[in-house]
């Protein structure tokens, strides 16, 4: 499957778990999006990818240099650099989605998310 047909499944399925990570406690909708937002902009998929990359396979390694080099038409607000990480990290969600979900749900375990004092989050 071409790497940037990976990243639009793994853009999809990446936010899909951040909103259903940030679900819990309950708070307003413009809560919900403000946290959702800050960690899928390519800057938080970047910082992501870079707290995985020690963890990752030869094989997973080389699906996130695929995407990277398949990333383009970049918003303008965005470095070149940080975008194509973004992309990586994608298409490596979109390819272990498709191959290994078993994978794919312990690497999300690992990120790292950033909660407000006094809020909890668990899955």
């Amino acid at each position: 499957m071409p790497p940037a047909a990976l990243a639009y499944v793994g853009d999809a399925v990446y936010e899909l778990y951040i909103r259903t990570y940030y679900l819990m406690p309950p708070k307003r909708l413009q809560a919900y999006h403000k946290q959702v937002v800050d960690q899928v902009r390519a800057e938080g998929q970047a910082r992501h990818l870079r707290s995985l990359e020690p963890h990752l396979t030869a094989v997973e390694l080389e699906v996130i240099k695929r995407g990277r080099n398949a990333a383009t038409n970049r918003p303008k607000r965005v470095d070149p650099d940080v975008y194509q990480q973004a992309t990586g990290l994608e298409a490596l969600i979109g390819y272990l989605y498709l191959t290994d979900l078993h994978r794919l749900m312990h690497l999300l375990g690992q990120l790292e998310f950033d909660v407000p004092p006094g809020d909890s989050l668990e899955i």
